[in-house]
């Protein structure tokens, strides 16, 4: 007998370990599963990544104010192999992100979420809900301004809510602003209290996918009726069903190797993301955006119509979990194949569409001041003179040039301003100007008269 196998058995008679993996690896799973079925477990593989690299990290970094900006400086440039674990750590949340995305997609559209199945969606959804918690959680960490004033606008649209704003808000905060208690706050959620439930849900959502089996592969005209189904799905598995080891396990584990081996390609190639300057909370020195997986939900919030924002932050959560958490009972029988449920695809389409344009909107983020918009060179200006070369200093001092372009210079937030002698008159320029448009203020308290007129001539010479 090999030295291998003598100690495996010393293993296996001391703790049973062939007791619990024996019932998995001979769990019979149906023989059509294919590549798309990966993504569950691909899930899992990625999560396993983030706690890895997570503790490594957390030996590391500094949980406070003062400190935590210049231990993450010191994991990534000084700390053996730290420029490896934060960016690992930081593609490993995208790769969570997306796997759970794909998964929670692959299973609505095959119908796996109906009967005897719907207690494993809802433990999915509560662990999608804690895979976002897990990765908003995580950004604040970076403690950069980018991720500080993130915070700021996440406790302003929470704020929002009625009745439980104010207190929601000082929650998040940890207190009435952003320090070292919101950090210690983040941490602790980040770090112990969402990976325990998550790990805790995990494991009921194994307990259960055991319990109730893989899904056979949808069928059309082969409708699921919870009376005769489990009789149904036994017949099938003896007659049509594998151990889950070999054939169903290697698929698992070469997706999941894969994807280790890309997160760490991506991590030494490209790196962590780059830290930004140390907040500074009396000086706004840039539009905070979030990570890629959450600018489609930023720009939404910005795109949205004045006024409606209190009513849809409130209202789209509520709409959605109840969406979620309704589904299994209320589409919980019938045909599973997409070919019979056309309202799947159109939906899966449409979402995946708004959610990429979204992504676009958010990248160019028309919205956002450009606060670091170069000075209009002579060629945008133009042959100007007197009152309207005077406007044209004052445009580029006042920080106009942040929101209105002129040409292909400038921010987009407020629009192009050429050819607005063509739209406008004098009186509504100055309007425009002392009385302010829309997200522009007014600045009737902040120009003398004579710098009013320079600006409606420099805007009339455009």
């Amino acid at each position: 007998m090999s030295f291998w196998k003598r100690t495996w058995q010393w293993i296996d008679d001391r703790s049973g370990a062939a007791s619990l993996i024996r019932p998995i690896a001979d769990l019979p799973v149906p023989r059509g599963s294919g590549w798309s079925d990966v993504f569950g477990s691909a899930t899992l593989f990625a999560f396993l990544i983030q706690v890895v690299t997570g503790v490594a990290l957390a030996t590391g970094y500094v949980t406070s104010s003062e400190a935590a900006y210049e231990s993450l400086q010191f994991i990534t440039f000084s700390a053996p192999f730290g420029y490896l674990l934060r960016g690992m750590h930081f593609y490993g949340a995208s790769a969570i992100m997306l796997m759970v995305g794909l998964h929670a997609l692959q299973v609505f559209l095959s119908g796996s979420f109906k009967f005897p199945r719907e207690l494993n969606w809802l433990t999915g959804v509560v662990l999608l809900l804690a895979t976002i918690a897990m990765a908003f959680t995580g950004q604040l960490l970076r403690w950069d301004d980018n991720s500080v004033w993130s915070i700021f606008v996440f406790a302003s649209h929470a704020a929002r809510v009625p009745l439980v704003g104010d207190q929601l808000a000082r929650f998040i905060l940890a207190g009435n602003t952003v320090g070292g208690a919101t950090l210690s706050r983040f941490f602790a959620f980040h770090v112990f209290f969402v990976p325990a439930a998550s790990f805790a849900l995990i494991g009921l959502h194994l307990i259960l996918v055991v319990r109730h089996g893989i899904a056979e592969p949808p069928k059309a005209g082969r409708p699921v009726d919870p009376s005769s189904y489990r009789p149904w799905y036994r017949a099938y598995l003896a007659e049509h069903g594998v151990p889950y080891w070999p054939e169903a396990a290697f698929r698992d584990l070469a997706f999941g190797v894969a994807l280790l081996a890309e997160i760490m390609l991506l991590a030494w190639l490209l790196g962590p993301p780059e830290l930004q300057q140390a907040p500074n909370l009396g000086q706004i020195a840039g539009y905070p955006r979030p990570d890629w997986y959450f600018l489609w939900l930023f720009a939404a919030l910005s795109l949205l119509p004045k006024g409606s924002e209190g009513f849809v932050i409130v209202a789209a959560p509520i709409a959605i979990g109840l969406a979620l958490i309704l589904l299994p009972f209320v589409a919980g029988r019938g045909e599973r194949s997409p070919r019979r449920r056309p309202w799947a695809i159109v939906f899966v389409v449409v979402l995946l569409a708004a959610i990429g344009g979204l992504l676009v909107a958010g990248q160019r983020a028309p919205w956002a001041p450009d606060l670091a918009a170069e000075p209009l060179p002579a060629e945008a200006l133009g042959a100007v003179s007197g009152p309207a070369q005077q406007g044209a200093l004052l445009f580029q001092r006042k920080g106009c040039l942040a929101c209105h372009a002129v040409g292909s210079y400038g921010g987009q937030s407020g629009g192009d301003l050429a050819g607005a002698a063509g739209r406008r008159t004098p009186d509504q320029i100055r309007g425009a100007i002392l009385d302010g448009r829309r997200n522009m203020p007014g600045y009737q308290s902040l120009l003398s008269p004579a710098e009013v007129d320079a600006l409606v001539a420099f805007v009339q010479s455009r």
